[in-house]
């Protein structure tokens, strides 16, 4: 059975309407941005917040899309028909009704092509970086597919499995803002191994609760395959309980973790601001393990990485090799030297609660002249936004944190908690805008200053990355 998908398929699977071209047309490489096609792409057309990607359907022609799938009622009123027949014969162009529905349904059916390991992977925080680290693993054994950067929302996670070539295992992220959406791309990836990293504070103005967030996160059962296996982070006190309650349940679980007793525990750990060092015991053989970014949250990644080599059999010497030589995704504890020898660290990608507080304790273990954090605003919190910025003020003053900036009015109560927790006045700088925070670190920052970047992605706090970097 071929596992290329033609037009014919969105036709029988999405009820789309063929106004150009020839059904038997295979689909290329996806893009839904129109600066990344090439020649035999097929470009679909999303309608976001404040973009609508349908409507530039003619500069993905332009560009070389051989397909362009088209959201019916962003176009219908537009489209000149007997032009495109004149100047694009050799296209094909598909209206649907819902181009998010047809991208998932598309990828439902391509996973259903394949019987590979996949492994699916969801929580609160650390989902991207265990991503990586898993990937590294797999790949010393199968031509692994995995999520590109942060590629895993109702759209994103259906792009990926959409890239599913020649490969024979497949690493997807799964994201939520919403109770529901973990369930549904658990149906389409289909997961033959499913990992919680944990279960945090993210998204809780949404969902209202930790429990909530729990329930959300168990969604990724749903779509765990019959005889599949659940790998969770026993330390995370949530799945911990989780797990002590539903011990005798269906699912196969694999437990890993530094404090509770778990499947795969390391011992004779060593921290340092460059990785970590642990010994672990397999199977009566002693290992020594080598992580090359530091911080707990990082060795916990790799005993996530560890129990899902060993459970497909791949030797003790490549997991760690694909441990000690795995590529972290950008803006994720991304370390950097500036050229006036200043230590960056940006995480800025997103960011809640137990993100900073992780974050904040990996640069209050490290050596350098001054530590520096620059924290903006955390966001869709809710309710509970007021209390958790101000927990993370506690962790500024609790790690000995030398300077901090705020950036956002909602990081000003970090601001606050920190000076209450017996910051000095005159460590703490407040902060409108990206601006006045970059004007400050280039005017007061010294060599051999470590500086910490880390906010929600709203924040754009790449900016500031970018401003000092260079």
């Amino acid at each position: 059975m071929s596992k290329k998908l033609q037009v014919k398929d969105i036709i029988k699977l999405c009820n789309g309407e063929l106004i150009l071209g020839d059904e038997q047309t295979e689909l290329g490489e996806f893009c839904k941005d129109t600066r990344d096609v090439k020649d035999g792409c097929t470009y679909i057309g999303f309608k976001g917040e404040h973009h609508d990607g349908n409507l530039m359907y003619v500069d993905a022609l332009k560009n070389g899309a051989e397909v362009c799938i088209l959201q019916k009622a962003s176009v219908e009123s537009i489209l000149n028909r007997d032009e495109l027949k004149q100047n694009y014969s050799d296209r094909t162009i598909i209206l649907v009704e819902n181009s998010v529905k047809t991208i998932q349904e598309l990828a439902k059916y391509k996973r259903s092509l394949y019987s590979i390991p996949v492994i699916g992977i969801t929580g609160s925080v650390g989902k991207t970086s265990t991503k990586d680290i898993i990937a590294s693993v797999m790949s010393k054994k199968y031509n692994t597919l995995k999520t590109l950067g942060n590629y895993n929302n109702q759209i994103g996670m259906p792009l990926t499995v959409l890239g599913l070539k020649d490969h024979n295992a497949m690493v997807v992220e799964m994201g939520m803002n919403q109770k529901g959406e973990i369930s549904n791309l658990a149906q389409i990836a289909k997961p033959t191994v499913a990992v919680i990293t944990n279960v945090g504070t993210a998204h809780i103005g949404n969902l209202g609760s930790r429990e909530n967030i729990l329930k959300a996160k168990l969604e990724i059962l749903d779509g765990l395959q019959e005889n599949g296996t659940l790998v969770i982070n026993n330390d995370n006190d949530m799945l911990h309980k989780w797990y002590e309650e539903n011990k005798h349940e269906k699912y196969n679980v694999i437990t890993f973790g530094m404090e509770n007793k778990s499947d795969i525990m390391p011992y004779d750990i060593i921290l340092s601001e460059n990785g970590s060092t642990y010994k672990i015991d397999i199977d009566g053989k002693t290992y020594q393990v080598g992580v090359t970014v530091g911080g707990n949250h990082f060795v916990l990644n790799s005993l996530c990485a560890i129990a899902i080599g060993r459970l497909f059999d791949i030797e003790m010497q490549d997991i760690l090799d694909g441990i000690a030589n795995f590529e972290l995704t950008k803006r994720r504890m991304q370390v950097e030297k500036s050229k006036d020898g200043i230590t960056i660290i940006n995480d800025c990608y997103n960011a809640n609660y137990d993100s900073m507080k992780a974050a904040i304790e990996y640069l209050g273990n490290i050596n350098s002249n001054r530590k520096i954090v620059v924290l903006g605003d955390m966001l869709e919190l809710g309710e509970f936004s007021k209390q958790l910025h101000k927990k993370v003020g506690e962790e500024v003053a609790k790690n000995k944190i030398d300077v901090l900036i705020t950036v956002g009015e909602l990081a000003k109560d970090i601001a606050k908690v920190a000076k209450e927790k017996g910051m000095k006045k005159d460590a703490i700088i407040i902060c409108d805008n990206n601006a006045e925070a970059i004007k400050w670190i280039k005017e007061n920052t010294k060599k051999s200053d470590a500086i910490l970047l880390k906010a929600s992605n709203g924040l754009n706090f790449q900016e500031i990355f970018n401003a000092i970097y260079e």
